[in-house]
Protein backbone atom coordinates (compact mmCIF):
# COMPACT_ATOMS: atom_id res chain seq x y z
CA UNK A 1 0.00 0.00 0.00
CA UNK A 2 1.40 3.36 -1.26
CA UNK A 3 2.20 5.76 1.92
CA UNK A 4 -0.57 8.29 2.71
CA UNK A 5 -0.09 11.71 0.43
CA UNK A 6 1.69 14.59 2.36
CA UNK A 7 -1.23 17.68 3.28
CA UNK A 8 0.02 21.21 3.92
CA UNK A 9 -1.32 23.94 5.74
CA UNK A 10 -4.21 25.81 4.36
CA UNK A 11 -4.90 29.56 5.01
CA UNK A 12 -7.74 31.94 4.67
CA UNK A 13 -5.93 35.21 3.13
CA UNK A 14 -9.35 37.33 2.19
CA UNK A 15 -13.17 37.12 2.78
CA UNK A 16 -15.47 39.62 2.06
CA UNK A 17 -19.25 39.40 1.51
CA UNK A 18 -21.91 41.89 0.01
CA UNK A 19 -24.61 43.77 2.16
CA UNK A 20 -27.76 41.14 2.64
CA UNK A 21 -30.82 42.00 1.23
CA UNK A 22 -34.50 41.31 1.28
CA UNK A 23 -36.16 38.97 -0.81
CA UNK A 24 -37.32 41.35 -3.45
CA UNK A 25 -35.36 43.82 -1.92
CA UNK A 26 -32.02 45.21 -2.39
CA UNK A 27 -30.60 42.77 -4.63
CA UNK A 28 -34.08 42.07 -6.60
CA UNK A 29 -32.43 42.49 -10.06
CA UNK A 30 -29.46 40.75 -9.40
CA UNK A 31 -28.89 37.45 -10.56
CA UNK A 32 -26.80 34.96 -8.38
CA UNK A 33 -23.25 35.43 -10.58
CA UNK A 34 -24.19 39.51 -10.40
CA UNK A 35 -23.89 39.09 -6.26
CA UNK A 36 -20.73 37.15 -6.27
CA UNK A 37 -18.28 38.00 -9.11
CA UNK A 38 -17.59 41.59 -7.64
CA UNK A 39 -17.17 40.23 -3.89
CA UNK A 40 -14.60 37.36 -4.96
CA UNK A 41 -12.96 40.34 -7.34
CA UNK A 42 -12.50 42.55 -3.76
CA UNK A 43 -11.32 39.21 -1.98
CA UNK A 44 -8.33 38.94 -4.50
CA UNK A 45 -8.05 42.06 -4.50
CA UNK A 46 -7.66 42.26 -1.00
CA UNK A 47 -5.16 38.82 -1.28
CA UNK A 48 -2.93 40.23 -4.29
CA UNK A 49 -3.84 37.70 -6.32
CA UNK A 50 -4.52 37.82 -10.34
CA UNK A 51 -7.90 36.07 -11.48
CA UNK A 52 -6.43 33.86 -13.58
CA UNK A 53 -4.43 32.46 -11.35
CA UNK A 54 -7.05 30.60 -9.09
CA UNK A 55 -7.14 27.16 -9.84
CA UNK A 56 -11.05 26.38 -8.18
CA UNK A 57 -14.05 27.78 -7.41
CA UNK A 58 -16.54 26.20 -4.83
CA UNK A 59 -19.67 27.67 -4.36
CA UNK A 60 -22.38 26.46 -1.92
CA UNK A 61 -25.82 27.68 -3.17
CA UNK A 62 -29.21 25.52 -2.24
CA UNK A 63 -31.58 27.29 -4.44
CA UNK A 64 -29.97 27.69 -8.42
CA UNK A 65 -29.54 24.15 -9.46
CA UNK A 66 -27.26 23.16 -11.85
CA UNK A 67 -23.91 24.41 -11.09
CA UNK A 68 -23.58 27.83 -10.84
CA UNK A 69 -20.16 27.67 -9.63
CA UNK A 70 -19.41 28.09 -13.19
CA UNK A 71 -21.07 31.08 -14.02
CA UNK A 72 -19.85 32.75 -10.96
CA UNK A 73 -16.20 31.85 -12.30
CA UNK A 74 -16.70 33.13 -15.93
CA UNK A 75 -18.66 36.17 -14.41
CA UNK A 76 -16.04 37.07 -12.26
CA UNK A 77 -13.08 37.31 -14.65
CA UNK A 78 -10.86 34.03 -13.83
CA UNK A 79 -9.48 31.56 -16.38
CA UNK A 80 -11.83 29.50 -18.93
CA UNK A 81 -9.25 26.12 -17.45
CA UNK A 82 -10.32 27.10 -13.91
CA UNK A 83 -12.40 23.59 -12.18
CA UNK A 84 -15.89 24.70 -10.51
CA UNK A 85 -18.17 23.04 -8.51
CA UNK A 86 -21.26 23.89 -6.52
CA UNK A 87 -22.17 22.47 -3.16
CA UNK A 88 -25.71 21.98 -1.72
CA UNK A 89 -26.16 20.96 2.05
CA UNK A 90 -29.13 23.49 2.16
CA UNK A 91 -27.88 26.55 4.77
CA UNK A 92 -24.64 24.90 5.53
CA UNK A 93 -23.92 24.98 1.87
CA UNK A 94 -21.47 28.04 2.11
CA UNK A 95 -19.33 26.78 4.93
CA UNK A 96 -18.87 23.31 3.37
CA UNK A 97 -17.83 25.02 0.04
CA UNK A 98 -15.00 26.72 2.53
CA UNK A 99 -14.39 23.51 4.21
CA UNK A 100 -13.81 21.61 1.19
CA UNK A 101 -12.28 24.10 -0.83
CA UNK A 102 -9.66 23.80 2.40
CA UNK A 103 -9.32 20.27 2.08
CA UNK A 104 -8.49 20.39 -1.41
CA UNK A 105 -5.43 22.66 -0.67
CA UNK A 106 -4.90 20.78 2.25
CA UNK A 107 -4.24 17.12 -0.10
CA UNK A 108 -2.49 19.09 -2.64
CA UNK A 109 -4.61 19.46 -5.80
CA UNK A 110 -4.88 23.35 -5.80
CA UNK A 111 -2.78 25.82 -3.97
CA UNK A 112 -5.41 29.16 -4.83
CA UNK A 113 -8.94 28.69 -4.36
CA UNK A 114 -12.36 30.68 -4.06
CA UNK A 115 -14.82 29.25 -2.15
CA UNK A 116 -18.30 30.62 -0.65
CA UNK A 117 -21.42 31.02 -1.28
CA UNK A 118 -24.29 33.02 -3.06
CA UNK A 119 -27.59 32.95 -3.26
CA UNK A 120 -30.15 34.73 -4.91
CA UNK A 121 -33.66 33.75 -3.67
CA UNK A 122 -34.90 36.98 -5.33
CA UNK A 123 -34.19 35.20 -8.80
CA UNK A 124 -33.99 31.83 -8.21
CA UNK A 125 -35.96 29.55 -10.35
CA UNK A 126 -39.40 28.24 -9.29
CA UNK A 127 -39.76 24.42 -8.15
CA UNK A 128 -43.05 22.63 -9.41
CA UNK A 129 -44.40 19.48 -8.54
CA UNK A 130 -44.48 17.09 -11.57
CA UNK A 131 -48.12 16.23 -12.75
CA UNK A 132 -49.64 13.01 -12.00
CA UNK A 133 -51.43 14.13 -15.15
CA UNK A 134 -51.45 16.71 -18.21
CA UNK A 135 -54.74 18.08 -17.23
CA UNK A 136 -53.38 18.75 -13.40
CA UNK A 137 -53.02 23.11 -12.92
CA UNK A 138 -48.82 23.05 -11.87
CA UNK A 139 -48.40 23.68 -8.04
CA UNK A 140 -45.31 25.01 -6.36
CA UNK A 141 -42.77 23.66 -3.82
CA UNK A 142 -41.13 25.53 -1.19
CA UNK A 143 -37.71 25.40 -0.15
CA UNK A 144 -38.21 22.81 2.89
CA UNK A 145 -36.81 19.51 1.69
CA UNK A 146 -39.29 17.08 0.91
CA UNK A 147 -41.91 19.81 0.70
CA UNK A 148 -45.02 19.20 -0.36
CA UNK A 149 -47.28 20.87 -2.90
CA UNK A 150 -49.50 24.06 -1.55
CA UNK A 151 -48.06 23.19 1.89
CA UNK A 152 -49.89 25.88 4.16
CA UNK A 153 -48.13 24.31 7.46
CA UNK A 154 -44.99 26.40 8.72
CA UNK A 155 -41.63 25.36 8.53
CA UNK A 156 -40.19 22.80 10.57
CA UNK A 157 -37.22 24.15 11.90
CA UNK A 158 -39.62 26.85 13.22
CA UNK A 159 -41.80 24.49 14.96
CA UNK A 160 -39.02 22.67 16.36
CA UNK A 161 -37.55 26.27 17.71
CA UNK A 162 -41.25 26.45 19.52
CA UNK A 163 -41.15 23.07 20.85
CA UNK A 164 -37.87 23.39 21.90
CA UNK A 165 -38.36 26.86 24.01
CA UNK A 166 -41.15 25.78 25.55
CA UNK A 167 -39.34 22.42 26.59
CA UNK A 168 -36.56 24.81 27.61
CA UNK A 169 -39.05 27.48 29.13
CA UNK A 170 -37.37 30.66 26.93
CA UNK A 171 -39.87 33.36 27.67
CA UNK A 172 -41.32 35.32 24.90
CA UNK A 173 -39.54 38.24 26.53
CA UNK A 174 -36.35 36.36 26.73
CA UNK A 175 -36.23 36.20 23.06
CA UNK A 176 -37.50 39.31 22.55
CA UNK A 177 -34.69 40.74 24.66
CA UNK A 178 -32.01 38.91 22.52
CA UNK A 179 -33.62 40.24 19.31
CA UNK A 180 -33.37 43.65 20.57
CA UNK A 181 -29.82 43.38 21.96
CA UNK A 182 -28.72 41.75 18.15
CA UNK A 183 -30.09 45.18 16.49
CA UNK A 184 -28.28 47.08 19.40
CA UNK A 185 -25.47 45.22 18.70
CA UNK A 186 -25.56 45.59 14.79
CA UNK A 187 -25.85 49.18 15.44
CA UNK A 188 -22.92 49.63 17.32
CA UNK A 189 -21.21 47.64 14.72
CA UNK A 190 -21.96 50.05 12.41
CA UNK A 191 -21.29 53.02 13.99
CA UNK A 192 -17.62 51.73 15.01
CA UNK A 193 -17.03 51.07 10.71
CA UNK A 194 -16.78 47.71 11.70
CA UNK A 195 -17.86 46.31 8.46
CA UNK A 196 -16.23 48.86 6.32
CA UNK A 197 -13.63 46.46 4.58
CA UNK A 198 -16.27 43.51 5.02
CA UNK A 199 -19.11 44.24 2.71
CA UNK A 200 -18.43 44.97 -0.81
CA UNK A 201 -21.01 47.95 -1.95
CA UNK A 202 -22.24 46.69 -5.29
CA UNK A 203 -22.82 49.98 -6.43
CA UNK A 204 -22.00 53.17 -5.05
CA UNK A 205 -24.21 54.31 -2.12
CA UNK A 206 -25.03 53.78 1.16
CA UNK A 207 -28.12 51.00 0.95
CA UNK A 208 -25.16 49.02 -0.66
CA UNK A 209 -22.73 49.26 2.28
CA UNK A 210 -25.26 47.79 4.99
CA UNK A 211 -27.23 44.93 5.74
CA UNK A 212 -30.79 46.06 4.80
CA UNK A 213 -32.95 44.62 7.58
CA UNK A 214 -30.11 46.05 10.22
CA UNK A 215 -32.69 48.27 11.79
CA UNK A 216 -33.12 49.79 15.07
CA UNK A 217 -36.61 48.61 17.02
CA UNK A 218 -37.36 49.37 20.33
CA UNK A 219 -39.23 46.42 22.76
CA UNK A 220 -42.50 47.80 22.31
CA UNK A 221 -42.10 47.55 18.60
CA UNK A 222 -41.17 43.51 19.19
CA UNK A 223 -43.87 42.75 21.67
CA UNK A 224 -46.33 44.16 19.47
CA UNK A 225 -45.63 41.49 16.55
CA UNK A 226 -47.88 38.50 16.75
CA UNK A 227 -46.65 34.61 17.06
CA UNK A 228 -45.79 33.13 13.76
CA UNK A 229 -47.47 29.44 15.11
CA UNK A 230 -50.37 30.13 17.45
CA UNK A 231 -51.74 32.53 19.88
CA UNK A 232 -49.50 31.11 22.68
CA UNK A 233 -46.04 30.66 21.18
CA UNK A 234 -43.26 32.41 21.30
CA UNK A 235 -41.48 32.75 17.89
CA UNK A 236 -42.26 36.05 16.13
CA UNK A 237 -41.45 38.01 13.01
CA UNK A 238 -39.04 40.38 15.54
CA UNK A 239 -37.05 37.22 16.79
CA UNK A 240 -36.80 34.79 13.96
CA UNK A 241 -34.33 34.96 11.16
CA UNK A 242 -35.71 35.36 7.46
CA UNK A 243 -34.87 34.27 3.86
CA UNK A 244 -32.28 37.29 2.02
CA UNK A 245 -29.81 37.48 -0.71
CA UNK A 246 -26.28 37.78 -0.48
CA UNK A 247 -23.02 36.45 -1.01
CA UNK A 248 -19.54 35.72 0.90
CA UNK A 249 -16.46 34.28 -0.31
CA UNK A 250 -13.04 34.05 1.05
CA UNK A 251 -9.45 32.89 -0.79
CA UNK A 252 -7.60 29.83 0.48
CA UNK A 253 -4.18 29.50 -0.24
CA UNK A 254 -1.48 26.93 0.36
CA UNK A 255 1.46 27.45 2.66
CA UNK A 256 3.49 28.02 -0.27
CA UNK A 257 1.62 30.68 -1.90
CA UNK A 258 1.22 32.19 1.11
CA UNK A 259 4.95 32.54 2.12
CA UNK A 260 5.34 33.98 -1.66
CA UNK A 261 2.97 36.42 -0.43
CA UNK A 262 4.47 38.03 2.01
CA UNK A 263 2.90 35.56 5.09
CA UNK A 264 0.27 38.05 5.77
CA UNK A 265 -2.33 37.87 8.43
CA UNK A 266 -4.70 34.55 7.54
CA UNK A 267 -6.97 32.47 9.49
CA UNK A 268 -6.19 28.57 9.62
CA UNK A 269 -8.54 25.90 10.57
CA UNK A 270 -8.27 24.29 13.54
CA UNK A 271 -10.95 21.68 13.17
CA UNK A 272 -14.32 21.05 11.49
CA UNK A 273 -17.63 18.84 12.30
CA UNK A 274 -20.88 18.08 10.78
CA UNK A 275 -23.45 16.22 12.61
CA UNK A 276 -27.35 15.15 12.03
CA UNK A 277 -30.03 15.33 15.00
CA UNK A 278 -33.25 14.10 14.34
CA UNK A 279 -36.12 16.67 13.07
CA UNK A 280 -37.69 17.26 16.07
CA UNK A 281 -34.32 18.60 17.47
CA UNK A 282 -33.42 20.46 14.51
CA UNK A 283 -31.90 23.66 16.90
CA UNK A 284 -29.97 21.83 18.81
CA UNK A 285 -27.57 20.42 15.64
CA UNK A 286 -25.45 23.09 15.58
CA UNK A 287 -24.71 22.40 19.31
CA UNK A 288 -23.72 18.28 18.37
CA UNK A 289 -21.77 19.81 15.68
CA UNK A 290 -19.77 21.61 18.37
CA UNK A 291 -19.43 18.79 20.62
CA UNK A 292 -18.15 16.38 17.67
CA UNK A 293 -15.48 18.94 17.08
CA UNK A 294 -14.42 19.48 20.66
CA UNK A 295 -13.63 15.63 20.88
CA UNK A 296 -11.61 16.04 18.60
CA UNK A 297 -9.30 18.35 20.36
CA UNK A 298 -9.60 17.32 23.70
CA UNK A 299 -7.36 19.76 24.78
CA UNK A 300 -9.32 22.45 24.07
CA UNK A 301 -10.79 24.78 26.99
CA UNK A 302 -13.92 26.52 24.95
CA UNK A 303 -12.90 29.66 26.96
CA UNK A 304 -10.39 30.24 24.57
CA UNK A 305 -12.93 30.72 21.99
CA UNK A 306 -13.10 34.24 22.00
CA UNK A 307 -15.94 34.82 19.05
CA UNK A 308 -18.82 32.25 18.06
CA UNK A 309 -20.76 33.30 14.92
CA UNK A 310 -24.03 31.49 14.88
CA UNK A 311 -25.96 31.83 11.79
CA UNK A 312 -29.51 31.57 14.10
CA UNK A 313 -32.83 30.80 13.00
CA UNK A 314 -34.28 32.18 16.13
CA UNK A 315 -33.33 34.16 19.39
CA UNK A 316 -34.87 30.86 21.12
CA UNK A 317 -31.85 28.87 19.02
CA UNK A 318 -29.37 31.53 19.68
CA UNK A 319 -30.19 31.57 23.43
CA UNK A 320 -30.29 27.27 23.84
CA UNK A 321 -26.56 26.78 22.15
CA UNK A 322 -25.59 29.50 24.37
CA UNK A 323 -26.52 27.90 27.10
CA UNK A 324 -26.01 24.18 26.30
CA UNK A 325 -22.08 24.69 25.25
CA UNK A 326 -21.52 27.08 28.29
CA UNK A 327 -20.91 29.74 26.16
CA UNK A 328 -21.43 33.73 27.45
CA UNK A 329 -23.52 34.94 25.09
CA UNK A 330 -21.61 38.51 25.00
CA UNK A 331 -19.31 36.10 23.04
CA UNK A 332 -22.00 34.88 20.37
CA UNK A 333 -22.54 37.06 17.60
CA UNK A 334 -21.60 40.14 19.08
CA UNK A 335 -21.98 42.18 15.74
CA UNK A 336 -26.00 41.02 15.36
CA UNK A 337 -26.48 37.80 14.04
CA UNK A 338 -29.31 36.33 11.56
CA UNK A 339 -32.03 37.73 12.83
CA UNK A 340 -30.63 41.36 12.63
CA UNK A 341 -28.98 40.93 9.04
CA UNK A 342 -31.04 37.87 7.60
CA UNK A 343 -30.74 34.61 6.83
CA UNK A 344 -29.21 34.62 3.11
CA UNK A 345 -29.58 30.31 2.72
CA UNK A 346 -26.65 28.45 0.87
CA UNK A 347 -24.72 31.46 1.39
CA UNK A 348 -25.26 31.88 5.53
CA UNK A 349 -21.79 29.51 6.26
CA UNK A 350 -19.90 31.42 4.12
CA UNK A 351 -21.07 34.73 5.40
CA UNK A 352 -19.75 32.83 9.09
CA UNK A 353 -16.06 32.93 8.17
CA UNK A 354 -16.55 35.90 6.62
CA UNK A 355 -17.28 37.50 10.02
CA UNK A 356 -14.73 35.56 11.67
CA UNK A 357 -11.98 36.98 9.50
CA UNK A 358 -13.32 40.53 10.21
CA UNK A 359 -12.89 39.73 14.42
CA UNK A 360 -9.75 37.58 14.07
CA UNK A 361 -7.66 39.20 11.39
CA UNK A 362 -9.13 42.39 9.75
CA UNK A 363 -9.69 44.43 13.05
CA UNK A 364 -7.20 46.47 14.47
CA UNK A 365 -6.18 46.58 18.36
CA UNK A 366 -4.01 44.08 20.75
CA UNK A 367 -7.90 42.66 22.33
CA UNK A 368 -8.61 40.88 18.61
CA UNK A 369 -9.88 37.15 19.52
CA UNK A 370 -7.60 34.22 18.66
CA UNK A 371 -9.35 31.66 17.57
CA UNK A 372 -13.56 31.43 16.64
CA UNK A 373 -16.19 29.12 16.00
CA UNK A 374 -18.43 28.94 13.15
CA UNK A 375 -22.15 27.00 13.88
CA UNK A 376 -24.94 26.75 11.76
CA UNK A 377 -27.92 24.90 11.44
CA UNK A 378 -29.31 23.16 8.23
CA UNK A 379 -32.85 22.42 7.06
CA UNK A 380 -33.61 18.98 7.31
CA UNK A 381 -31.53 19.09 10.95
CA UNK A 382 -27.39 19.16 10.48
CA UNK A 383 -25.42 20.76 12.37
CA UNK A 384 -21.63 22.01 10.92
CA UNK A 385 -18.99 23.45 13.23
CA UNK A 386 -15.55 25.17 12.11
CA UNK A 387 -12.62 26.54 14.54
CA UNK A 388 -10.45 29.08 13.32
CA UNK A 389 -7.22 30.41 14.79
CA UNK A 390 -5.41 33.61 13.50
CA UNK A 391 -2.01 33.27 12.03
CA UNK A 392 -0.47 36.97 12.37
CA UNK A 393 3.25 37.64 12.38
Amino acid sequence: MPPPAATTVAYVIAARRSALGRVGGLHKSRRVEELAAPVIAAALADAGIKPREVEEVIVGNASEGGNPARLIALAAGLAETCAASTVDRQCGSGLEAILSAIRVVQCGDAEIVVAGGAESISNAPWRIAKPKSLHQIPRFLGLEPGSQPDEDEPPQELEAAEAMSQALGLSRGEQDAWALKSHLRAAAAREARRFVGEIVPLRGNAEEARDQSAVEPDLEDLEKLPPVLSPEGSLTAGNTSTLHDGSGFAVIVSERQWQRLGQPPALRLLASATQGVGPDRDPLAPVEAARKLMTRLPDLDIASIGVVELSESSAAQAIAVGRELGIDADRINPDGGAVVRGHPHGAAGAILVVRLYTHLVRAGGAGRPQRGLALVGTRGGMGLAALFEATRR
